[in-house]
């Protein structure tokens, strides 16, 4: 068996910014990016270069704005990864920034058990332009991909590393990019070097569990609450046979207007089998749907506690585990119990 320290790093382009050029409609997804990333990194000072781990850079023949990235998307990204695990020593994922935390959270589900890290990445501006952060975030995240340490789905950006399922896009331009608002870093670059913060990274054990998507994923309706919201229309909208799953974006803790047709309305879908989750729209705490009367009246309908996740690892992972066909009984089981380090207060 090939010693893992021997193994390359591969690089999967899927597009995003980090590999875009001008056009005359403004930047659009390009291709040739392995060519462009071996000139880039070849700009860094020689001790930077020579501290980098060998790569392998596999490019998709259609690379995409990530404003376009479905769950199949993702899918078929879990399985090149599951089938190449053997092959590399870890992976770094490059992502257009809209939906890259929505693509590591669905990456984390899918892949679980991991038994090497697998970085998922992008940039502000394109590589090679101007002030671009493209080069910096490539180096950080070839050398956190290279710690054997890391055995889960992470996003590295601005010299931050962070949880995958634990991600948000926090900033339109600024090069920090994401945060992760429940969970400390996984680590951060340190003079151009990686450093690791172990007592913070998942522990996983045993034989990875590769749970790829299938196509077409389950519908899951994302309701986000606001003042003056009609029943009628949440009606409308929850009334589709092929919705199974809605993660509801409710005020503070997990409340929601006394409204007895609205909350007549989710009852409804409950009861008839859609399996619905609360999360804050507060981006830092938890829900806590016991806390106020409006609250309990969720748990009353059978609606799940999201706890302090994030809505996209939310989202993914009622994706992910609605298309298990559990039992419902299993399914609500597991939504609650922490599967990769998506839900939970750190302790130190």
């Amino acid at each position: 068996m090939t010693d893992r320290q021997e193994l390359p790093i591969l690089v999967i382009y899927t597009g995003g910014t980090i590999g875009m050029r001008g056009s005359e409609r403004g930047l659009v997804a390009a291709g040739d990016f392995g060519s462009r990333m071996t000139n880039a990194l070849a700009l860094l000072p020689p001790g930077r270069q020579g501290s980098l781990p060998e790569y392998v850079v596999w490019e998709s023949p259609h690379p995409i704005d990530s404003s376009s990235a479905t769950p199949a998307d993702w899918a078929a990204l879990a399985e090149l990864i599951a089938r190449r695990h053997q092959d590399y020593a870890g992976f770094v994922v490059l992502h257009g920034t809209d939906t890259l935390a929505w693509c590591a959270s669905s990456l984390a589900f899918q892949l679980q058990g991991l038994a090497k890290p697998v970085i998922v990445t992008g940039s502000q501006k394109p590589l090679g332009v101007e002030g671009s952060d493209a080069l910096d975030n490539l180096e950080a995240s070839l050398k956190f991909a290279a710690r054997a340490e890391l055995r889960e789905v992470c996003v590295s950006f601005g010299g931050h590393l962070m949880r995958g399922c634990r991600t948000r896009k926090w900033y339109t331009q600024d090069a920090l990019g994401f945060e992760s608002p429940n969970w400390p870093l996984l680590g951060e670059m340190v003079d151009h070097a990686p450093v690791i913060y172990a007592a913070r990274c998942h522990d996983t054990s045993g034989a990875p569990r590769f749970e790829c998507l299938t196509d077409p994923a389950p519908v899951v309706l994302r309701l986000v609450l606001w003042p003056g919201i009609r029943a009628r229309d949440v009606d409308r909208w929850l009334n589709d046979d092929q919705i199974r799953g809605v993660v509801i974006e409710c005020w503070g803790s997990g409340n929601l207007p006394e409204d007895d047709a609205l909350l007549g309305v989710l009852a409804r879908a409950s009861a008839e089998g859609k399996v619905m989750t609360a999360v804050s729209q507060c981006p830092f705490g938890a829900v806590h749907l016991g806390t106020y009367a409006s609250g309990r009246i969720l748990q009353d309908i059978g609606i799940l506690s999201a706890d302090d996740m994030t809505p996209e690892a939310a989202h993914s992972k009622l994706t992910h585990l609605l298309a298990g066909e559990l039992t419902p009984q299993a399914l609500r089981q597991r939504f609650l119990t922490p599967l990769v380090g998506e839900r939970g207060a750190f302790t130190a």
